[in-house]
């Protein structure tokens, strides 16, 4: 198994409903995926903004290409991610689950 792991960061005001942007985007998309065997949202305040990170399980990294393409290790953007974050990572992490 795969974990799939992204991070972002928003202003903390707008935490919650970015947080609800991404249930009805990313998690969607990732929940519809053939493979996908889960999708969370992690949030954490550090001062004036909060980071949020996606962590998705996958049956193997040919899973992943079902949502991200080709190039899993690129990060995937919806079309008002820019309204909510102040910084992004462009990529993802790919672990082995062992356990």
């Amino acid at each position: 198994m795969i974990a799939r792991v992204w991070r972002g960061w928003t202003k903390r005001e707008d935490a919650a409903a970015y947080a609800e942007y991404v249930r009805s985007t990313g998690l969607a998309g990732y929940r519809q995926t053939p493979g996908n065997r889960g999708a969370y949202i992690l949030q954490r305040d550090e001062g004036e903004r909060t980071e949020i990170v996606t962590l998705s399980f996958w049956d193997s990294l040919e899973a992943v290409t079902g949502f991200a393409g080709d190039d899993v290790e690129r990060a995937v953007f919806y079309p008002e991610d820019d309204r909510y974050l102040v910084a992004r990572e462009l990529t993802v992490t790919h672990f082995t689950v062992t356990e």
